[in-house]
């Protein structure tokens, strides 16, 4: 696992798996599109991001 700035990566492929929450830090952020086997579009209620498109672009 490679941390950079409280966001952390996988060492072998890259990946982002996880980070540190800055609003707080007690809250950490899963990437379960990386998980073997998970579809994250299929988990109800749960906030997906697509890595491309950001709530906060203009247009999205």
């Amino acid at each position: 696992m490679i941390k950079q700035v409280g966001n952390y990566f996988c060492s072998v492929c890259g990946v982002y798996t996880h980070h540190q929450r800055r609003s707080n830090r007690h809250q950490y952020g899963y990437n379960v599109g990386c998980l073997e086997g998970v579809d994250p579009y299929l988990i109800p209620d749960v906030p997906v991001s697509d890595g491309v498109h950001h709530p906060s672009d203009r247009g999205s």
